[in-house]
């Protein structure tokens, strides 16, 4: 028996979902052929790394997630922290491999689980099924007995009906369904989350994957679960937990629209960011402007190389310099 979905199309959640196609046309179009996409995906990689493990209350700042990406060392307690985040690194990776998997098996679903799960899980065995209850809040999941047959069905709707409605509903309906089986003794929350990006990859909703739409699950997380659990207040209605998650959607799109353009060159040429420029345009936008002083201590860097990475960048608009010469600031150049 196929896992059945039962939601309304409202005004509200077509209204969305239109918006949210609309942003994504024009986020595709932007993006084609410019070199400082990999510097974007790599930034979205960390930001959902750090949203999603950090909604499991991974104490970790984005910060520091950064340098685990980057392979510095972190100056901070608890292996396990690192260990989830550097898991999740790993999970992602195996997403975007598999995006062009065309069935989705059992067998998948594990080795997501283990690569997520690996060493930090509190109870059970990363990448099978739970071999006990559990309870997640108020809710109680299916009995353990229940669960292979749960999520076979769960797979069959996946593999075949969830292409017969948009990507921003069913990424949102899996998403919720998995959480609502909770088919592992632990981990299901990052899978899950992992679920639903793959479900837009495999879609080609996100082909560039840049955009982290875990990062608005993290900033709202009361009303996160609130979400989730008013579903099962509604009887499995899933009509607003599907407009939640179509408008986080567009906030996401919204912000990496944003950032699309605070990158964006309006020039003939690519402009190819090397890494400490990459660091530098992220120390811009999160400061809103920095003086020269500053930049070069933040980089590491002495005056001189300093410079050395903002004239490429001024020269290609990306930075200007505002205010006078003692107490001016380099900031991002808004196109």
């Amino acid at each position: 028996m196929t896992y059945i979905p039962n939601f309304t199309i409202t005004p509200s959640l077509l209204s969305e979902v239109e918006e949210v196609a609309a942003l994504r046309e024009r986020i595709q179009s932007a993006v084609v052929n410019f070199a400082w996409v990999p510097a974007l995906q790599k930034d979205t990689r960390t930001r959902n790394a750090h949203a999603s493990t950090a909604i499991e209350g991974n104490p970790l700042t984005l910060k520091q997630v950064r340098a685990l990406a980057e392979g510095r060392e972190l100056f901070a307690p608890g292996d396990r922290h690192r260990r989830e985040v550097i898991n999740y690194f790993a999970g992602l990776r195996y997403v975007e491999k598999q995006a062009g998997k065309a069935t989705i098996r059992h067998e998948d679903i594990f080795e997501l689980h283990r690569i997520l799960a690996g060493g930090v899980m509190d109870q059970g065995e990363a990448g099978s099924y739970r071999s006990i209850a559990v309870r997640v809040g108020k809710h109680l999941p299916a009995a353990p007995s229940e669960v292979s047959g749960l999520m076979f069905e769960l797979l069959e709707w996946w593999n075949a009906k969830a292409r017969e409605i948009s990507p921003v509903l069913s990424s949102a309906i899996l998403h919720y369904r998995f959480e609502d089986i909770h088919p592992f003794a632990d981990g299901n929350g990052r899978t899950g989350r992992a679920l639903a990006l793959w479900e837009l990859y495999r879609r080609g909703f996100d082909t560039h994957h840049i955009f982290s739409v875990d990062e608005y699950y993290w900033e709202d997380r009361p009303g996160y679960y609130a979400a989730l659990e008013g579903v099962r207040r509604a009887g499995e209605d899933l009509t607003a937990w599907l407009e939640y998650c179509a408008a986080g959607l567009r906030q996401t799109l919204e912000r990496a629209w944003l950032r699309i353009q605070t990158f964006q060159v309006k020039s003939e040429g690519k402009v190819v960011l090397r890494p400490r420029q990459e660091q530098l345009l992220h120390l811009l936008r999160d400061h809103g402007g920095m003086p020269p002083r500053e930049i070069w201590k933040a980089l590491g860097v002495s005056r001189q190389g300093a410079m050395d990475l903002l004239r490429p960048l001024i020269a290609a608009g990306l930075v200007e310099k505002v205010g006078g010469k003692k107490t001016g600031l380099y900031v991002l150049k808004n196109h």
